[in-house]
C-alpha cells in the first residue's frame, strides 16, 4: 500500500514537471513568433541603437527551446535533422579550411539549419489543433493596425517617423516602388515581411471562409479580408499578389477532395468581389492601384513579360543555379558568405556575393554536392507534406492544405538567408504539421 502511494506521488510529480516543460515549450514559441512579427519595429523604433544585434533576437529564443525540448525528451530527431546537420557541421569545417575563413559568417550561416530548421519537428510535435488556431486567429487582430501602419508608411514621405529605417535611419525604411511611391514594410525590417504575413494571414482567410466547424468572428473575418485586398495595391508587391494567388490555387484544387466545399468558396468569391468594387472607389486605395499597376506593368516589361516573372524568376532561378555551378568550387565559398550579414562582415558591404536566388546561394555556399544535398532535403520535406495534407482533406481536415499554400514555395526555395523569410517558414511549416492533430478530430 505505501508502494502505491509513493508510486502515484511519483507519476503525478513526473506529469507536473512534463506539463511545466511544455508549457514553457509553448511560450517559446509563441515569443519566437511575437518576436518574428515585430523584430523590425525593435529596431527601427524602440531601440535603433541595437539594430544589428537584435537581426538576430530569435536565436537566443530557438536555442532556449531546443535545450529544454532535449533536456525534458521532446526533441524529434530524425533523418531529416540528421542530414541537415551532418551536412551543414561538414560545410561549416569546409568553410574555414577551404573557403572565406570567418567562423563568424560561417556561425551566422550555420546556425540556419542548426537553430531554426529544427523549430518546424518541435512545433508539430509540441503545438495542438486548438495552438494552430490560436496563432490564425492573433494574426486575425493584428492584420487591421499593421494594414492601417502600412497606409500611412505608403502615404509618408521616407523622412517621416513611421518611416524611419533599420538603425533609426533618417532616409527611409522603404523600397523602390512606382509614381514616387515606396514599397512599406510594416513592423517588418524588409518587404519580405509584409509578403511573408499577409501570404500566411490569406491561408487563414481562406480557411476560416471555407470550414464549417471552426468558428470564427465573421465581422473580424470579414474586416481582415478587406485589408487583405488594399494591402495588395498599398503594398507596391508582386510577390504580395503571387501568394494570394497561390492560396487561390490551392482552394480551388481541394474541390478535388471535398466538392461540396464548392457553396462556401463562391459565397467567398462575391464576398471578396464586394469588397474589391467598394475599395476601387476609395481614393486612399485608388492611388495605391495606380501605384501597383505602373510598378507592375514597368517590371514585367522589364524582365521581359509573363515568361521572365514566371519562368525565369522562378525556374531559371534553380534551373540556372545547377547548370553553372560547374564555374563554382567544389566545396563552395563557404557556409554564410551568401547572405547579406555575410557580405556586410567580409566587404564591409550589404550586398549578394554569391547569389540572390536561394538554391545558387546555397550551391555557391555549400558546393554542388552539399548544396544539392540541402535542396533535395528541403524539396522532400515539402513533398512529403503536401502529399499528407492532400490527403487528410477528405477527413474534413484542410487547414494543413491551405497553410501549406503559403509555405510550400518557401520550403522548396525561400530565402532563409533573411530572418524574416526563415522565420515564417519555420512557423508555417510547423504549424502545417501541428495541423494534422485535427484530422481525427473533424471526421
Amino acid at each position: 500500500m505505501i508502494y502505491r502511494i509513493d508510486h502515484t506521488k511519483f507519476l503525478v510529480k513526473n506529469l507536473t514537471r512534463n506539463s511545466r516543460s511544455l508549457l514553457w515549450l509553448k511560450k517559446g514559441i509563441w515569443l519566437y513568433f511575437i518576436l518574428l512579427i515585430f523584430e523590425g519595429a525593435l529596431r527601427k523604433w524602440v531601440f535603433p541603437s541595437l539594430a544589428t544585434p537584435l537581426l538576430i533576437v530569435r536565436d537566443p529564443v530557438a536555442l532556449f527551446i531546443l535545450v529544454v525540448a532535449i533536456k525534458h525528451k521532446y526533441f524529434v530527431f530524425n533523418s531529416y535533422l540528421i542530414i541537415a546537420w551532418v551536412t551543414t557541421f561538414l560545410s561549416f569545417c569546409f568553410a574555414l579550411w577551404v573557403g572565406h575563413g570567418n567562423i563568424t559568417v560561417g556561425l551566422f550561416g550555420a546556425r540556419i539549419m542548426f537553430l531554426h530548421f529544427p523549430l518546424i519537428f518541435l512545433i508539430g510535435k509540441v503545438f495542438t489543433w486548438n495552438d494552430v488556431h490560436k496563432i490564425g486567429k492573433t494574426i486575425l487582430w493584428i492584420t487591421l493596425p499593421m494594414t492601417i501602419l502600412i497606409a500611412f508608411q505608403f502615404y509618408s514621405p521616407q523622412s517621416a517617423w513611421v518611416n524611419r529605417g533599420i538603425g533609426g535611419d533618417i532616409t527611409g525604411g522603404g523600397f523602390s516602388g512606382a509614381l514616387g511611391y515606396f514599397r512599406p514594410p510594416g513592423t517588418f525590417s524588409f518587404i519580405s515581411g509584409v509578403v511573408s504575413f499577409y501570404g500566411l494571414l490569406t491561408s487563414y482567410i481562406y480557411y476560416y471562409w471555407l470550414s464549417s466547424s471552426q468558428k470564427v468572428n465573421k465581422v473580424l473575418l470579414m474586416v481582415c479580408t478587406g485589408c487583405l485586398l488594399a494591402t495588395i495595391p498599398l503594398s507596391i508587391s508582386r510577390s504580395l499578389l503571387g501568394g494570394v494567388i497561390v492560396s487561390t490555387i490551392f482552394a480551388l484544387m481541394m474541390l478535388m477532395k471535398r466538392p461540396k466545399t464548392i457553396f462556401r468558396l463562391v459565397a467567398s468569391g462575391v464576398v471578396i468581389i464586394i469588397l474589391l468594387f467598394v475599395l476601387t472607389y476609395i481614393p486612399i486605395f485608388q492611388t495605391g492601384i495606380d501605384a501597383f499597376t505602373a510598378r507592375f506593368e514597368s517590371a514585367n516589361e522589364a524582365e521581359g513579360g509573363a515568361k521572365g516573372v514566371l519562368i525565369d524568376r522562378f525556374l531559371g532561378g534553380m534551373y540556372n543555379a545547377i547548370i553553372y555551378s560547374d564555374d563554382l568550387p567544389l566545396l563552395g565559398y563557404g557556409i554564410g558568405m551568401g547572405t547579406n550579414v555575410g557580405a556586410k562582415l567580409i566587404t564591409g558591404k550589404t550586398t549578394f556575393l554569391i547569389a540572390e536566388g536561394e538554391w545558387g546561394r546555397l550551391i555557391g555556399e555549400m558546393g554542388i554536392v552539399f548544396g544539392v544535398i540541402i535542396i533535395l532535403l528541403r524539396v522532400t520535406l515539402a513533398k512529403n507534406i503536401a502529399l499528407r495534407a492532400f490527403r487528410v482533406i477528405k477527413s474534413n481536415n484542410f487547414l494543413p492544405w491551405m497553410l501549406l499554400s503559403c509555405s510550400f514555395l518557401n520550403l522548396i526555395q525561400g530565402q532563409w538567408a533573411q530572418p524574416n523569410s526563415l522565420g515564417f517558414t519555420i512557423m508555417s511549416v510547423g504549424l502545417t504539421m501541428a495541423a494534422f492533430k485535427g484530422t481525427k478530430m473533424n471526421r
